[in-house]
């Protein structure tokens, strides 16, 4: 067998369904060898744009999404999507080309160390050096790429490889179950939840990947202990939940940070410490049980008493088991907060000021979108109003980078989520900045013919940025930028514009996008300034009421 149709048989093996990206000369087996199999190849308009759709494609099914590129530049474009996948635990393939290694008559043309490049990015990184190691190298990089924590791998195949004649068989996945926590780990755990008398519960990134959701719903069911998450963590739980707090997106000056500081007891399901933390622990503060796949990553804000060790899912099962509510829990001083978030959350929702007021922006988009709708964030001071002020139904229908933080993600991000969910609600919500940089692949929506609403959120600078410019009294310098006609360009690439050009206008415009096939773009302008107004009117309350 031809050393490429055997990588294609190898891929399939493995589940693939879509490689995303652009070919080059190097891919050119490869490609013909993709031509009658089972593997559909998106072909995408930029290298960043192919790894966030993998990326986002490993979110989502927890299978490893594969992305593909020529060498060279190629390669290098895909530095962004590596970190990307790595920071966020997102399981995503990269396949790169190279020059043949066994005679190249074009000396260091386009050559750069791809495999050394990509060594600190991901958990592996293989050149494929014979046709013979392609079975194992590439059930190696799923296997490392998909387990916990997930990540990025990637493979490099030569073109002189790649046209290699094969005897070598395929390697078929291993069967095997994640281990369990021990019994001692989980009566310790169940111990210190008894005993509390404020226990919390914090659902963090961990819990989202693995659909948690079950086995934690009907642990706070039997409980009735409240919870919130961290941004990455939303949606584990349904949000509509009275026992619902609120979503850790400020560091300490929120109404949510009060409930956290009065805990003394934090049960911790699937931290990721790549996320802001959402408490600090201290020498008289509360106390931590951490629940996760992996042992806790000690620091000097997280040093966790107890750990709880194993398949997330069972640990929580386990322990729900054995519980019992105690009458000594008193969660009165957690509602009291609770209702003052609410109360905060909804100032503002049909503010009639233009450019758009954001909490009425957060609620026309979540009044508008179905509750198994997914909404994929860029990055911006927008995301914060999202994380706090969106209530997620269920899970990973809030798709946002907390991890790496990249402009650009949107868009490609919500293309996968379309391609994956083609029968559900798909918006990407992107700064006028972040969208710019991959808005190129509305083409590839067009062309690949997906129902997707683009919002963007309009403000013609970079405006979390220059809001930060302002408060740290630096002068108003460099951050300011014109944009094309957004609905002209939407126009151009064959999607459908519109504009937003009062307040009261947004509701309309999503509601007919949304019941409408096609790709549609939205220019709704909207105005930073209002940050330190809603970020910061939450000290003045605490100081009076708390």
């Amino acid at each position: 067998m031809k050393a490429s149709d055997l990588f294609i048989k190898a891929l399939e093996a493995e589940g693939v369904e879509y490689i995303f990206g652009i070919p080059g000369e190097e891919n050119l087996d490869i490609l013909n060898s993709m031509k009658d199999s089972s593997i559909k190849l998106i072909l995408t308009r930029h290298e960043q744009g192919a790894g966030f759709m993998a990326s986002t494609y490993g979110r989502l099914t927890g299978k490893a999404g594969v992305c593909m590129s020529t060498l060279g530049p190629g390669a290098t474009n895909f530095v962004t999507c590596a970190a990307y996948a790595q920071l966020g635990a997102m399981p995503m393939i990269m396949l790169t080309g190279q020059k043949p290694i066994k005679s190249s008559k074009q000396g260091q043309f386009q050559i750069v160390d791809v495999v050394g490049m990509m060594k600190p990015l991901t958990k592996f990184t293989h050149q494929i050096m014979g046709a013979d190691n392609i079975p194992s190298k590439i059930r190696e990089a799923f296997r490392l790429a998909q387990d916990e924590r997930p990540g990025a791998a990637h493979l490099e195949l030569p073109e002189d490889i790649a046209a290699e004649d094969t005897h070598a068989p395929l390697i078929v996945a291993s069967n095997w179950r994640r281990p369990i926590a021990e019994d001692n780990a989980i009566d310790a755990a169940v111990k210190m939840i008894e005993e509390a008398k404020h226990p919390l519960l914090m659902l963090g990134a961990g819990a989202n990947r693995k659909m948690t959701s079950k086995m934690l719903q009907q642990f706070v069911d039997k409980t009735g202990i409240p919870f919130f998450s961290t941004q990455m963590g939303k949606g584990v739980l349904d949000e509509r939940s009275p026992l619902y707090l609120g979503t850790s997106s400020l560091s300490s000056s929120d109404f949510l940070h009060r409930a956290i500081d009065s805990a003394d007891l934090i049960i911790n399901i699937g931290h990721d410490v790549v996320e802001k933390p959402p408490f600090f622990m201290t020498e008289d503060g509360c106390k931590v049980i951490h629940i996760n796949y992996l042992t806790a990553s000690i620091d000097s804000v997280y040093h966790p008493q107890q750990g709880v060790i194993g398949d997330i899912s069972n640990s929580v099962w386990q322990i729900s088991e054995k519980i019992e509510p105690q009458s000594t829990w008193d969660f009165s001083y957690f509602q009291k907060v609770k209702a003052r978030i609410d109360e905060h959350l909804n100032d503002g929702i049909d503010d009639p000021r233009f450019p758009l007021y954001p909490q009425r922006l957060v609620a026309d988009v979540r009044t508008a979108m179905p509750s198994d709708g997914i909404i994929c964030l860029d990055n911006g001071v927008y995301k914060i109003w999202f994380s706090r002020n969106y209530r997620a139904h269920e899970p990973n229908t809030v798709l946002l980078d907390n991890a790496l933080a990249t402009m650009g993600a949107g868009l490609p991000s919500a293309i996968a989520a379309s391609l994956i969910h083609p029968d559900r609600k798909v918006m990407a919500i992107c700064g006028d900045g972040g969208f710019m940089m991959n808005s190129q692949e509305l083409e590839t929506a067009v062309r690949l013919s997906l129902n997707l609403v683009v919002l963007i959120l309009r403000d013609d600078a970079y405006g979390m940025i220059k809001w930060k410019q302002a408060n740290m009294n630096f002068d108003n310098f460099g951050l300011d930028y014109g944009n094309p006609d957004f609905v002209k360009y939407a126009e151009s690439y064959g999607a459908k514009g519109h504009r937003v050009e009062s307040s009261s206008g947004l509701k309309a415009v999503l509601d007919e996008c949304l019941s409408t096939p096609g790709v549609h773009l939205i220019d709704a302008p909207v105005d930073y300034s209002e940050n330190d107004q809603i970020l910061n009117i939450d000290i003045k309350r605490m100081s009076q009421e708390f």
